[in-house]
């Protein structure tokens, strides 16, 4: 206030500590709580960089909540930026009630232009926090819950009033210590004082947790922990949670962002990546950091954790720092490894895994005959690529067809390639449903294969088989060079006889290539160099996931509708000739999905390097 008298400042004073106070009461127990998670095993601050990097870009710039829903985040971002705009209004308005102010809106130069740069941004945030307000209160999509929040509902109505004094005040400018001017400043200062206390109680934690949750990442996208030591079965109980998990968990601002593009919920399964957030901090609220009930019970459903494909859709699409994989994958880890999880074909699958060494059960002779009957060279050193042939290449007809194709094309453009004696799993199927022995024992037979044989640059038909050596492997020591077919058929594409008249094709981005890679063009051209690209309505980032990862291209039926079968119908709907797939995994699930649509003329599956193969001459050694 202009002229405050002892009685106003005591008043204030007092109102300021009990609206603190109030507010950490529940703030407190939820940062106690945090830092009383357990730390997180491999967690490196460093490079800080990236770190800052990602806080401007996801934070200040808002740059993924505007990209992926542009009209409602450009709200948020207003209310954002209004917010960051207003830290110093608010100071100086608090300052003013004990006779301190700093930023005047009538006396120098910075102060005037200060209040009127924020009152555009109260403007700005009046309109976008009503937008919001009636997007959430009355249109109400469905992935933003049934329950209506009447937290949420007050919290909009008092930021609402902030700006709405706050303009009052700079447009009409009552005398200092008139009664409007007091009526103004007490209606802005209970409006502040009562949202405080507010915050931790709703969703609007995010606002304050966000921030870390970002910036605190575990520094590449869909990151599985290694476990910490011979103790660490994943996430069991309580005392398994991480902080970061815990941050995270109420760092949620539970938009459904993750919601609206899991393709397990899309197809009528329970999974909803948004509840596995919202149950572990109801888990956290009700047993605290160190609780010793199961995790996966009242909270968390176990049937919804292994109805995850890994896609990764959520964990792009959230704009708080969300960390959706890590959390389901050791979630299912504590299921598998204390041996809680009971499923008749993911015992077949692990016990095929740990016989046979490769999810098809089949005798390692099978590879060995495909190698010779097709004069796959060994790999001995001295070839630029060691070809990584799969599970899938090495023991699916349709696999086979995808490396005999790729061969082709290396042979022609003269690459120089060989394969390994003897090679099994790389135990993507494994890592990502939990079972960390049956992955460790299949990475570490491959690394001393790859060692002994002396690899140095390696190619694959499959992503998953990328990303399984390319970062999981790490954690036993292995830094292999490996890039996915597409990288490799596109730069050879200026090598390629240019292809006849063609049909459209339509391409579907595989998730382990472009979510985990982010590699969207290169197997676009390789495509472009064959005929008449289409594109899906879920394509790049968006990609709708074909149902194949998180083991389940070898599980059992799914409930609901078959995720596969959602993304054929999709794929067929553009009315592209052929569908080109980029990895041996989409292939199989499309497969059996074209099959179900009983179309007069469904689409032609192909690989991309079948694609690229079909444009070579039919004779010699290409033949």
């Amino acid at each position: 206030m202009a002229h405050p008298s002892p009685g106003e400042i005591v008043l204030l004073l007092l109102l300021c500590a009990a609206s603190v106070g109030a507010f950490w009461l529940r703030f407190g127990k939820v940062y106690r709580t945090i830092l009383g998670a357990r730390p997180d095993a491999d967690f490196q601050m460093q490079p800080i960089d990236r770190r800052l990097h990602r806080l401007f870009r996801e934070v200040l710039c808002q740059a993924r909540v505007i990209r992926e829903r542009p009209l409602p985040g450009l709200a948020h971002a207003l209310v954002f930026w209004g917010f960051c705009a207003f830290a110093l209004v608010t100071l100086n308005h608090m300052a003013a009630g004990v006779g301190l102010e700093f930023l005047s809106v009538q006396n120098g130069l910075f102060g005037p232009a200060y209040h009127a740069f924020a009152a555009v941004f109260a403007l700005a945030v009046a309109v976008g926090i009503t937008g919001l307000t009636i997007r959430r209160f009355v249109v109400r999509p469905r992935w933003l819950g049934d329950e209506v929040s009447l937290e949420s509902g007050l919290i909009a109505v008092l930021i609402l009033l902030l700006m709405l004094t706050y303009l009052a005040d700079y447009l009409q400018q009552p005398a200092p210590g008139s009664a409007v001017w007091k009526a103004l400043w007490w209606t802005h200062t209970l409006a502040l004082l009562v949202f405080l206390p507010l915050l931790p109680h709703t969703k609007h934690l995010h606002l304050l947790l966000s921030p870390a949750a970002v910036f605190l990442d575990r520094g590449s996208f869909a990151h599985i922990p290694p476990l910490a030591g011979d103790e660490d079965f994943g996430l069991d109980t309580g005392r398994d949670v991480t902080q970061l998990l815990a941050l995270q968990a109420y760092s949620c601002v539970e938009c459904g962002r993750c919601q609206q593009h899991c393709p397990a919920h899309n197809t009528g399964k329970e999974l909803n990546p948004k509840q596995l957030a919202l149950g572990l901090r109801a888990y956290l609220n009700q047993h605290g950091a160190q609780g010793a009930e199961p995790l996966l019970g009242t909270h968390l459903s176990e049937e919804a954790v292994f109805q995850c494909t890994t896609c990764g859709a959520c964990e792009a699409q959230c704009p708080v720092g969300v960390e959706h994989l890590p959390l389901i994958i050791g979630l299912r880890r504590g299921a598998v490894n204390t041996g809680r999880w009971e499923d008749e074909h993911g015992g077949q699958l692990f016990l095929k895994l740990e016989r046979n060494g490769n999810p098809l059960g089949l005798a390692a002779l099978e590879r060995d005959r495909f190698i010779q009957k097709n004069a796959l060279a060994p790999y001995d050193g001295s070839q630029e690529y060691c070809l990584w042939l799969g599970c899938m290449g090495s023991y699916d007809p349709h696999g086979r067809e995808t490396v005999l194709a790729l061969a082709r094309v290396l042979r022609h453009a003269g690459v120089t390639f060989g394969v390994l004696k003897k090679e099994k799993c790389t135990g993507d199927s494994a890592r990502r449903l939990g079972n960390d022995l049956a992955f460790q024992q299949l990475a570490e037979f491959n690394i001393a294969q790859m060692r002994s044989a002396g690899v140095r640059k390696l190619v694959s038909i499959c992503p998953h088989c990328v990303r399984t050596i390319r970062e999981d492997w790490r954690e036993f020591g292995a830094g292999f060079d490996i890039e996915h077919h597409s990288v490799l058929l596109a730069r050879l594409e200026g090598q390629l006889p240019p292809a006849g008249p063609g049909n459209s094709i339509v391409y579907h981005d595989p998730c382990y290539l472009g979510r985990y890679q982010d590699v969207y063009e290169p197997p676009r051209q390789v495509v472009r160099g064959s005929g008449a690209l289409l594109e899906a309505p879920r394509s790049h980032q968006r990609s709708f996931c074909c149902g194949a990862g998180g083991g389940w291209v070898f599980l059992g039926e799914e409930k609901g509708t078959r995720i596969s079968h959602a993304r054929a119908a999709e794929l067929s709907a553009t009315g592209a000739g052929t569908i080109a797939a980029a990895c041996p995994f989409c292939h199989t699930m499309f497969r059996d999905a074209l099959e179900s649509l009983h179309a007069p003329q469904p689409p032609r599956l192909v690989d991309i390097a079948q694609l690229a193969a079909a444009r070579l001459p039919a004779t010699g050694e290409n033949a």
